[in-house]
């Protein structure tokens, strides 16, 4: 990296003053880290409207669109839900009770356990239907995971040091929350690098964390790669996160120039120093044959394009392909309700940068792809029969959908093809989504339970998509294990993670098949109503916004005016 360009002495000044007040930090009492998470949560609700109005402006759409229900989702609302989860876990702490409850770590078929979520009442209410679980590493034993958590806390408290946080540049609480497991999770004062396409949420996150700001246990700063190499390789900085692609972690750690691929063939990276990632990847929704119902169709249709349209794409964990089987009756009626979803839609605009590029490049491969929405981009790929299509080999990061269609009428055999398809296919790690009728799962509860022990993913969500996993807070969210700094995938580690559990395998997450009260025809009842995350929800923007004043401060009088937003949706 060539830093002859750059003054580096405002980067050198904020490494001392940061790393100067780690030993502040890391002394502070677990009754004070709580009181600056509760101090934090009006702060949040505070400018709540004005961080999300910003991301909204910046994608090329008003602040009263329904889009810019995302970017109170995406924004303002996980990072309340991520400040409550870690205070959920504190509170235990510092009340003298164990993080985890005995009643939620448990054996299975040999393997440890952790329910995670719901973990308060308010999470069983509001998100009714929704569960999710840990799986620990084989071999983690159930007694090794209880004393395992949140070791920051109990007995097993890190070294003061410094984290240099990567901040993405597509959803807004990314950074917010990379920040806040450094802090909670690792112990760790932070440096935020702001990406330089969402660098306008700088002002909003330095009011949120004003106190770790002005303690120096936090600082943010701009700029672009070479501020980003610089503070990588500076010798104050002693941990990194990033989260991005694989070519920029590569880029750090082996270098841009012409030895850079000698120097991974040969493991000698640039740095050495601690380095956890999340890095995308393409991720797969695989849709597994049933006995639908047209209104089945509609509602997972409105959830599979949400899954591939929320922030235009530019997600790493967009779905990129849909998995579907072959000769199954119900293929082409939820292509056709996916082609209804995608023309209703209001239009907006594929705003991250090289997004039109990336769209022409797949218009390239497949110059029959079908062009739906008002002006055309949202792509869709019906029927990928080549494995080496770019569509399958290369993220996208923009609104394009891919389908693969595999063999097998049978769940079980259908299953078989698309696990293999996804495991050793698609590159990335990052998450997977698999929707399966409650009558499918009740009839062949085997094939279903092989596909989820099978899926080696970070996220698996079941009816759901896996998305969601990176807003509770209680999820973990990091890729499946197993890649290494040579071959880095989806990256290494997990953030988030309030219980802050060790040795994570992955989480899988589930949610009911169908809306209330629909649920008591399929087999899966529950209270919630579409979910506010979808696309097609007619009241998001009002739910959300309610949502998010009540995650910081709840109340049973905030209850009514929510529940009438997300009912109307």
């Amino acid at each position: 990296m060539n830093t002859s360009a750059l003054d580096t002495s405002f980067l050198d000044r904020t490494v001392a003053h940061i790393r100067g007040n780690a030993e502040s930090w890391s002394t502070t009492p677990l009754t004070e880290r709580i009181a600056l998470l509760e101090r934090l949560q009006p702060r949040i609700t505070a400018r709540a409207a004005e961080m999300a109005g910003a991301g909204a402006l910046a994608k090329g759409y008003g602040p009263d669109s329904p889009w810019a229900a995302e970017d109170w989702i995406g924004g303002p609302w996980a990072l309340a839900q991520n400040t409550a989860a870690y205070l959920h876990v504190l509170r235990r702490i510092v009340a003298g009770r164990d993080p985890l409850a005995d009643r939620t770590v448990h054996e299975e078929n040999g393997r440890t356990r952790v329910n995670v979520f719901p973990a308060t009442g308010w999470d069983s209410l509001l998100l009714n239907g929704f569960r999710a679980e840990v799986w620990m590493r084989p071999g983690v034993t159930a007694e090794q995971t209880r004393a395992c958590a949140a070791g920051e806390y109990r007995g097993r408290q890190a070294d003061p040091a410094l984290a240099l946080v990567l901040g993405a540049g597509n959803v807004a609480a990314i950074t917010a929350l990379d920040i806040l497991h450094k802090l909670y999770a690792e112990g760790q004062v932070v440096i935020a690098k702001m990406n330089p396409v969402n660098a306008y949420l700088r002002p909003h996150f330095e009011y949120v964390f004003a106190e770790f700001v002005e303690r120096g246990w936090l600082a943010f700063v701009d700029g672009g790669a070479a501020e980003g190499g610089y503070l990588s390789r500076h010798e104050g900085v002693d941990a990194i996160h990033v989260t991005g692609s694989d070519r920029t972690h590569d880029a750090i750690v082996w270098g841009t120039d012409e030895d850079a691929e000698e120097r991974r063939r040969d493991d000698l990276p640039l740095i050495t120093k601690p380095f956890s990632s999340e890095l995308g990847g393409v991720s797969p929704c695989i849709v597994v044959p049933g006995p639908w119902s047209d209104a089945d169709f509609r509602f997972q249709a409105e959830h599979i394009v949400t899954s591939k349209m929320n922030n235009s794409g530019h997600n790493c964990i967009a779905s990129q392909i849909l998995v579907l089987p072959r000769d199954w009756n119900g293929t082409e009626r939820l292509l056709d309700e996916i082609r209804r979803v995608l023309r209703d839609l209001p239009p907006r605009a594929d705003y991250y940068p090289g997004a039109a590029d990336r769209l022409a490049s797949v218009q390239a491969s497949h110059p029959t792809a079908e062009a739906h929405g008002g002006d055309g981009s949202r792509l869709l790929v019906p029927d990928i029969t080549d494995h080496d299509d770019p569509l399958v080999t290369d993220e996208v990061f923009g609104s394009a959908l891919g389908v693969v269609r595999l063999p097998g009428t049978a769940p079980a055999e259908f299953l078989r093809h698309a696990v293999d398809f996804a495991n050793t296919t698609l590159p990335g790690t990052l998450g997977a989504t698999l929707i399966v009728h409650p009558k499918t799962e009740k009839a062949a509860p085997e094939a279903v339970r092989t596909a989820v022990a099978e899926l080696r993913y970070g996220t698996l969500g079941i009816n759901c998509w896996s998305a969601v996993g990176f807003l509770l807070g209680f999820t973990p969210w990091g890729a499946f294990p197993g890649h290494t700094r040579r071959n880095i995938g989806s990256g290494i580690g997990f953030v988030h993670n309030a219980f802050m559990l060790e040795d994570i395998e992955k989480t899988v997450l589930r949610a009911p098949f169908t809306p209330a009260p629909r649920g008591l025809v399929t087999g899966d009842p529950s209270l919630s109503p579409r979910p506010p995350y979808f696309a097609t929800h007619r009241t998001a923007l009002t739910t959300v916004e309610r949502l998010t004043r009540f995650t910081t401060a709840p109340s049973l009088t905030k209850l009514p005016a929510l529940f009438a937003a997300a009912l109307r949706g």
